[in-house]
């Protein structure tokens, strides 16, 4: 790991997301229990676990996408009814119709949707808000194009674009870089970087453990319910990975501590 990702943030004095006690059950069968989160501003996180750790049903939670059986979110001491400006989201791309007859600058533009009300059309400011977050993900020359005609790198920059035009000052990311080519997963990461630099937080499920040290200053274990969070140097240890996959991983720590 170079130097430069070895340098951890000062950790910022104000949290932009707080969970208490937040549990999701399906079929009496807890999905995550009893979760305690607290996220400082300015950090890009990464939340990591085996399949069937609850890492999507944290996400959706916090977002009031799914029933809770218990607990609160706050984000900035608000709830998300409250708050929800604030809060951008990328969900997993499997959980959208790309069939669906609609443009990609017209996806982008839903982005503002929550700052617009349903019953006013975007206008020229907005397309060229659309435009702009296109440029960001470089995929401007692709604006009038059907989203079924687009390759899967190509939808995950186009929904990335709609998070950045929200100008939100949490995003909340579902498996940005699933079934990505390399290209796409470079481009993603330097833009939630650039993002981190302007004091936003980000909040990333992510699967691949060979790259968390890398891209990730912050980082949660979860295994249903949180095994550890904070500083990716402080947390991202085998001790700690051994009891959030139970032995499941084969991966090789710096310490050269094999687990699996």
């Amino acid at each position: 790991m170079s130097k430069a990702n070895r340098q951890q943030q000062d950790v910022p004095h104000s949290q932009a997301l707080v969970i208490d006690d937040l549990t999701v059950a399906y079929n009496s069968k807890p999905a995550i229990w009893d979760i305690d989160l607290n996220v400082p501003e300015g950090v890009l996180m990464g939340i990591v676990g085996p399949n069937g750790a609850g890492k999507s049903t944290l996400i959706k939670a916090s977002l009031n996408l799914i029933p809770r059986a218990a607990g609160t979110v706050r984000y900035y001491g608000k709830p998300y009814d409250q708050a929800r400006s604030l809060v951008g989201y990328v969900p997993q791309r499997g959980s959208v119709d790309w069939d669906f007859p609609t443009s990609v600058v017209d996806v982008v533009m839903m982005g503002l949707y929550g700052k617009l009300g349903w019953f006013r059309r975007p206008g020229r400011k907005e397309r060229e808000l659309a435009m702009y977050a296109l440029e960001q993900v470089s995929m401007q020359d692709f604006a009038e194009r059907q989203i079924s005609q687009l390759s899967g790198g190509q939808q995950q920059r186009t929904f990335l674009a709609r998070a950045l035009v929200q100008d939100a000052q949490i995003y909340f990311m579902d498996e940005p870089f699933a079934a990505v080519d390399a290209v796409t997963e470079r481009a993603i990461v330097a833009i939630l970087r650039e993002l981190r630099a302007q004091g936003k937080t980000v909040i990333v499920v992510h699967h691949d453990l060979q790259t968390v040290e890398e891209y990730f200053d912050w980082v949660t274990l979860l295994n249903v319910e949180v095994v550890a969070s904070g500083p990716t140097l402080e947390v991202f240890t085998a001790d700690h990975l051994q009891q959030t996959y139970g032995g499941r991983v084969s991966y090789l720590h710096e310490a050269d501590i094999a687990l699996g």
